[in-house]
């Protein structure tokens, strides 16, 4: 035999146990697939790793009749060169499918391209402005980046943050994820206070400058959403802008920290203490004994590559390529040719000229609803979808990158992947700051060199001074305030564990001639953003809380009423006022009652309680009115009359202590006329108040008659008109707000009182713009105020130890006594009186049956026991 002959035949033995081991079929149909990557980065080179292993995995493991070929396309890192790549594997290859770009700017391009041709675009881009329920034909084998706002938006939650600036690149892929993130970081009370855009294309001198802007705000939680090349010339200037100190928070988006593993290290030095999230994938032997096998093979195609190491997205690109290879599988290859050609008499364009893929309708269906157990866990594409699950958070400490907790949609933030649980105060796991401390930062920094001065708006006109008194130094142009509010808005600020500067900002209403003073146009300028607080005797309300933020009450709240104090009339039967008529009649009749049971009980017993019939009434009358000053002589003897007299003996003593503290009160106490503001419009006289959208709307809602308001304006106003009077063109009330009531009753203590019912409100509160951190601050300094006491020592400074109006307040709510006072001891008195004759009729009952069982008719009966009921016993 030839030397050449056996040695064909050697090769051909040899080729075909390699064929044999590995799974190869020579009959496959081939299905040719197209590969668009920037081959020239890190990542692009992973992906064509990954994608080569996986189609040497998947055909090597059985014998298939499809075996797809990739033909691999170098983007650039252009959109251009991605297109082009795309029309070249479609027109001269014929490929039934495409994966990548890798790109979302790149991948927008490909996706229409695909549609117009009717070929699967499987695309690793994560922005969501592509959209597969738009695009039948795009497939994204990667989580989409708007799945991981709720993740960021949970981790400033978590740290209690209230206001974030969110720093994004200025691409297609960049500007994607902000609306999400803005709407997930409102419903967990976070505001986004400023967004700032970072083009690819821009100098280091120009982050610098944009970091130096940064920088002058006083939030200090930043949200990072940017691609490596950007990312990390970003964070090595904001190193040198000195905003990785302790005090900041950094939060940065999957695509970033995803990539950390093959970030150099003078950028993991520059992000020490940053926060981030990446997509989880679980760790298993296969997944290391793959890593393993892919650095071997890498080291192979690349040995120029200095750092690179396999991250979920080479995991999702090596699933999603065995899922293409068994959807193949499933549809087949149709015969040569593979696309259907557009049918036109005119000269077609490049597309047109390439004609829609005939399996196009077939595979992509399969590849856009495709669930497997996969390298990365749970691999399942739903409507064109790779469905997101568990979020990683992330710290970057040392040379890397820790995991310090997870993310789950349905249980949130949680140190531990299995189980949840967590301790609320310790949902994630030890994290290290920029700074390098542990102490989680503020988000908020009040004083900061640079950070301008908080503008504070107080009122030029105040209900009263001593609330807010507003005054300028002619000479220096300086504000000067004083008052109850300031007082205590600057108390709080001192008591913040951080100085802060503010500066106070006099507020005109539209109308300067107005009388009163309009606070909606007050609180409207927080939310123009033209200040930063409002301080003033603000009453919190629902409507007003909408446009703004209010601190707890610093001091309680509501609506009274005001009205003259008249000396009672004297008058010789005074001595009747402190009982009702009611009351006058329902006594004497118990009287009466009372002397009559005890005359039964003692008639046949006692020599005092017997005699002619003039003496007998006499008796009864003397005895129950004598109990009245326990005076009573007569000794009864019946143990049924004691138990009556005792009783009865006692609700004398209530009644009698009643009325004399009664008629005390109302001869010692100064008293009113009428006790509420609705009494007095009853009867036609006119109350006053001083404008107020809060007082306005009580009255309206309980007085329909609004001819009987009268506006005032001042103290000097509201003496002025209750000394005049309803009847002499003044008001016979006034209604205001309780702090001004005090107020008004410390300058005329003894000439108004406050009276009737008070209409509770929420209080008085300082207002901050919606989302503003100072608020729950300044609350609680409010709080520790009322403990140690400060709180009081300012009301006393302003309102006095306490004041007369409050005590007369007191004694005017007193009232007549009635027989509802008293309903109870009457009920007590009763039975017992009742109790006690039903018994004495019982026995003298059973003792005369006799007389009851005769035959005798009912009128001889009754007289005869009224005879015996006459005559004295014999056995006392």
């Amino acid at each position: 035999m030839p030397t050449s002959t056996l040695t064909m035949l050697t090769l051909l033995l040899i080729l075909l146990l390699f064929h044999s081991t590995s799974g190869f079929n020579a009959t496959a149909a081939k299905a040719d697939v197209g590969v668009i990557l920037d081959l020239q980065t890190p990542l692009g080179n992973m992906y064509k790793t990954c994608i080569s292993m996986a189609i040497q995995d998947f055909y090597s493991k059985n014998s298939y009749k499809t075996m797809i070929v990739p033909h691999f396309r170098d983007s650039s890192t252009d959109i251009v060169s991605a297109a082009s790549a795309a029309i070249d594997l479609l027109k001269n290859t014929q490929v039934m499918a495409i994966f990548g770009p890798q790109t979302s700017i790149q991948a927008d391009f490909v996706i229409d391209i695909g549609d117009k041709a009717k070929v699967p675009i499987i695309s690793p881009a994560t922005s969501p402005s592509l959209s597969p329920q738009e695009s039948p034909y795009f497939i994204r084998s990667s989580w989409c980046s708007a799945s991981q706002a709720k993740a960021i938006a949970a981790i400033v939650k978590n740290f209690g943050w209230r206001e974030v600036v969110v720093v994004y690149e200025d691409t297609t892929y960049g500007i994607g994820l902000l609306p999400f993130l803005t709407e997930d970081l409102l419903e967990s009370n976070a505001l986004v206070s400023n967004m700032t855009s970072i083009s690819p294309s821009a100098e280091n001198d120009g982050i610098l400058e944009t970091l130096f802007e940064l920088k002058k705000m006083q939030t200090r939680v930043f949200v990072v959403h940017m691609l490596p090349p950007v990312a990390l010339r970003f964070f090595k200037m904001a190193r040198r802008a000195g905003m990785m100190e302790e005090g900041y928070a950094w939060i940065i988006a999957d695509a970033l920290t995803s990539l950390l593993d093959s970030v150099d290290p003078e950028t993991i030095e520059a992000m020490q203490g940053v926060v981030g999230v990446k997509a989880y994938s679980p760790s298993s032997s296969e997944v290391q004994n793959f890593t393993r096998r892919w650095r071997k093979r890498l080291r192979q195609d690349y040995p120029e590559l200095e750092r690179s190491e396999l991250n979920v997205f080479g995991l999702w690109a090596y699933d999603s390529v065995t899922a293409l290879a068994e959807s193949v599988e499933r549809v087949g290859v149709d015969a040569s040719p593979r696309f259907k050609k557009t049918v036109g008499g005119r000269d077609p364009t490049d597309l047109e000229a390439i004609g829609t893929l005939n399996s196009g309708p077939k595979l992509a269906p399969l590849l856009r609803n495709f669930s497997s157990k996969g390298l990365s866990g749970d691999f399942m594409i739903k409507n064109g979808e790779l469905q997101a699950s568990v979020f990683e958070i992330m710290n970057v400490v040392g040379k890397g990158a820790n995991t310090v907790g997870f993310w789950r949609e349905n249980k949130g933030i949680s140190k531990r992947l299995q189980g949840g649980g967590d301790d609320p105060k310790q949902r994630l796991g030890a994290v290290v700051w920029p700074g390098q401390t542990s102490q989680a930062p503020r988000g908020w920094e009040v004083a900061a060199a640079n950070a301008r001065k908080l503008k504070v708006g107080i009122p030029i006109k105040c209900r009263a001074r001593q609330l807010v008194n507003v005054s300028r130094d002619e000479e220096t142009g300086r504000v000067n305030a004083t008052g109850f509010c300031i007082d205590v808005f600057e108390e709080a600020m001192r008591s913040l564990p951080y100085p802060i500067k503010f500066e106070y900002i006099p507020f005109q209403n539209a109308d300067q001639n107005s009388p009163y003073y309009n606070y909606e146009s007050l609180i409207q300028q927080l939310s123009l953003k033209n200040f930063d607080a409002v301080v003033a005797d603000i009453t919190m309300t629902a409507k007003r809380s909408k446009q703004v933020d209010f601190t707890i009450p610093y001091i309680e709240s509501g609506i009274s009423t005001v009205v003259p104090i008249e000396e009672s009339k004297e008058s010789a039967w005074d001595f009747m006022v402190p009982l009702t008529a009611g009351l006058w009649f329902t006594t004497g009749a118990f009287f009466v009652f009372t002397g009559f049971v005890v005359w039964v009980l003692e008639h046949r017993l006692n020599q005092e309680f017997r005699g002619p019939l003039h003496q007998q009434l006499g008796m009864i009358f003397w005895f129950a009115f004598s109990t009245l000053t326990f005076s009573q002589k007569e000794k009864v003897k019946s143990n049924l009359s004691r138990f009556v007299v005792i009783i009865w003996l006692f609700a004398v003593l209530v009644l009698t202590a009643s009325y004399t503290a009664n008629l005390t009160s109302l001869r010692t106490v100064k008293q009113l006329d009428a006790t509420d503001f609705r009494d007095i419009t009853m009867k036609g006289e006119c109350v006053g108040f001083k404008e107020s959208s809060i007082v306005r709307a009580v009255l309206d809602s309980t007085i329909p008659d609004t001819s009987k308001f009268k506006v005032l304006t001042s103290f000097e106003e509201y003496h002025e008109a209750l000394s005049l009077g309803s009847r002499r063109g003044g008001v016979s009330a006034v209604v205001d707000n309780l702090p001004s009531i005090k107020l008004f009753l410390l300058k005329y203590c003894h000439r108004y009182t406050m009276s009737g019912s008070i209409h509770r409100n929420s209080g008085y509160g300082f207002a901050f713009q919606k989302g503003s951190p100072l608020t729950s601050d300044v609350s609680r300094a409010i709080l520790e105020m009322k403990e140690d006491g400060k709180m009081d020592r300012i009301s006393r400074k302003w309102f006095g130890e306490g004041g007369c109006g409050l005590s007369n307040a007191t004694a005017a709510d007193s009232k007549r006594l009635t027989v509802n006072n008293f309903k109870g001891l009457f009920l007590i008195t009763g039975l017992s009186s009742f109790s006690a004759l039903a018994i004495f009729l019982f026995i003298f009952l059973y003792k005369n049956r006799l007389v009851w069982s005769s035959d005798a008719s009912l009128k001889h009966k009754l007289a005869q026991l009224a005879q015996v009921f006459d005559r004295e016993r014999d056995d006392e």
